[in-house]
């Protein structure tokens, strides 16, 4: 799909597993693209005056045989394929309540075919006739019904994807927080404790949002990527290679994150 949307460069960056990445290299060396090693950490990160509970801190050109890396998101699937079961079971009880089958939580496996996120549980629901779209499916029964996560200290996510070779970046960071007095705080700690990036092109942000990351990155000589956040559910939403705000993303996050790697 990305071959055909005319992307030649494309990171697999799943949440908290790597389990996929040696099929798309693969798949990207028939497809005649480059395929970049790349991985989600869902973080957390806490100051004596701030709590983030939901920092996503992307890892880039790591190896993905490395066994501490491997060995610590198989601990992280491990809670979270229980933690999918719950909301599964919860999702059930709120479909029983209205007069319909539960669903199987064996058919989201198949679906799924590997570690298990909410979206799969969003297309069985759809699959099974219950909502209309992913949107509908998160609004009533997946936020419902949600367990509480289990998150990586950003320091421990940061030493892991050093430890294995790659490159540290902070994800979207507008979903983040939307104040600049605290996001110019939080990239001052974080770059102290070994951050390298930050995805300046993603679609949470504006063009003047674009600018400001720009010319932080640069301030603390921190490279600029970016991403499309595809998880290929979008309708009308994230298109492969590009972003809302200024469209294609610019080559030059490519060519700078080789030069670190």
């Amino acid at each position: 799909m990305a071959a055909e949307r005319g992307v030649d460069v494309l990171a697999l960056c799943d949440h908290d597993c790597i389990d996929g990445i040696a099929e798309a290299q693969k798949a990207g060396v028939s497809a005649g693209m480059t395929l970049i090693s790349g991985v989600e950490f869902s973080c957390v990160w806490e100051t004596d005056s701030r709590n983030y509970p939901d920092i996503h801190l992307l890892g880039y050109g790591f190896c993905p045989d490395d066994i501490p890396l491997q060995d610590a998101l198989r601990e992280f699937q491990a809670f979270r394929a229980l933690r999918n079961e719950r909301i599964v079971s919860n999702v059930n009880v709120m479909l029983e309540r209205a007069g319909y089958p539960g669903l199987d939580f064996k058919a989201v496996k198949r679906r799924a075919g590997g570690s298990i996120g909410r979206p799969h549980i969003a297309m069985e629901l759809i699959g099974q006739g219950y909502v209309a779209d992913v949107e509908e499916a998160f609004r009533r029964y997946l936020v419902p019904s949600n367990v509480a996560k289990r998150f990586f200290p950003v320091q421990e996510a940061i030493a892991m994807v050093h430890a294995a070779g790659g490159v540290a970046v902070l994800a979207h960071p507008p979903y983040i927080t939307s104040s600049r007095a605290e996001m110019y705080t939080l990239l001052d700690a974080l770059t102290d404790i070994g951050l390298q990036g930050v995805e300046v092109y993603n679609n949470g942000a504006s063009r003047a949002d674009i600018d400001w990351y720009l010319a932080q990155t640069r301030y603390r000589g921190l490279i600029a990527t970016g991403g499309s956040d595809f998880h290929g559910l979008e309708e009308g939403g994230a298109e492969f290679g590009r972003v809302r705000a200024c469209g294609d993303i610019p080559r030059s996050c490519y060519t700078q994150l080789q030069a670190l790697l």
